[in-house]
């Protein structure tokens, strides 16, 4: 059994902890308000930006951390909010790891699509240039070389587009008449499914504590195409397939060669698994 912190029990780190406590794993959730976080999950009340209370928090950690997950969320869109709790809050929680003299095998951060700018409808994986547009991006980068600094197994994850229970936004807005389909040329954009992005971090911790070495980066999604016939995947790279065109600003196709290689095998491979659980919770309400 391992220790495991979730920094950040949000829509994702949520979903992570119980995956963790399913697999025999002690889990410490930490976010401001805990109250409420799922039986089996110790709770920790802590503002990941506010460098004592977090470090209070840990205190009640009384043995070593195994793995380490950061999963907080910005709780507004701006700059500030950004800079607050992607950077602000990753570093004020690696020093107060390195405090407690903690080792452990891995520390995980749950990066963004963001950093990337390329519009073209080219492939991304990576190695490939991060020239964000803005400073959401921006932040992300700047998050990932706090953790890259650290001295600790440090690997980050880069998800895009996050759906599942309860974001149904694109199934509402077929559903209302709102949605429009694209015509033209192909127009690429990238989501992944909450348990995709959950369980892509729970195989990644499984395999650190299991003493595995794992690459810095790897990239969690699956790219889909705006009103195209779904084209079959090539050997290496995603499965294609239709999305909301109100979110086309975005024209890439992001590879998760490099996670897939490492055994994870995707609870949702295309929109067409994820989606149908959407559509069955909004027509059973």
């Amino acid at each position: 059994m391992a220790r495991c912190l979730v920094a950040g029990c949000g829509y994702v780190g949520t979903a992570l902890a119980v995956m963790l406590r399913d697999a025999g794993h002690r889990v410490f959730g930490l976010k401001r308000r805990p109250a409420g976080l799922p039986e089996g999950v110790t709770p920790l009340a802590a503002d990941l930006a506010d460098a004592n209370s977090l470090a209070a928090a840990l205190a009640r950690i009384e043995a070593p951390l195994d793995v380490v997950v950061y999963a907080a969320a910005a709780d507004h869109g701006d700059d500030a909010a950004y800079r607050r709790a992607y950077v602000d809050g990753l570093r004020n929680l690696v020093a107060a790891l390195h405090a407690r003299d903690a080792t452990p095998a891995g520390v995980f951060f749950t990066s963004s699509t963001a950093v990337y700018a390329q519009d073209d409808g080219s492939w991304v994986d990576e190695s490939s240039p991060t020239e964000p547009g803005d400073f959401r991006g921006g932040r992300m980068l700047e998050a990932e070389a706090v953790l890259a600094a650290s001295g600790f197994p440090a690997v980050s994850l880069r998800l895009g587009g996050i759906y599942g229970p309860g974001r149904t936004r694109l199934v509402e807005s077929v559903r209302s008449g709102r949605a429009t389909l694209r015509t033209g040329p192909p127009h690429f954009g990238n989501r992944i499914h909450r348990d995709d992005a959950a369980g892509a971090l729970a195989h990644l911790a499984s395999l650190a504590i299991s003493g595995r070495a794992l690459a810095s980066l790897y990239l969690g999604w699956i790219a889909s195409q705006l009103g195209m016939p779904e084209p079959a995947a090539r050997d290496g790279e995603p499965a294609v397939g239709a999305r909301d065109a109100n979110r086309a600003a975005s024209n890439k196709r992001c590879s998760n060669a490099r996670l897939r290689a490492t055994g994870y095998r995707f609870r949702f491979p295309t929109f067409r698994e994820g989606y149908t659980e959407a559509i069955a919770a909004t027509t059973s309400r």
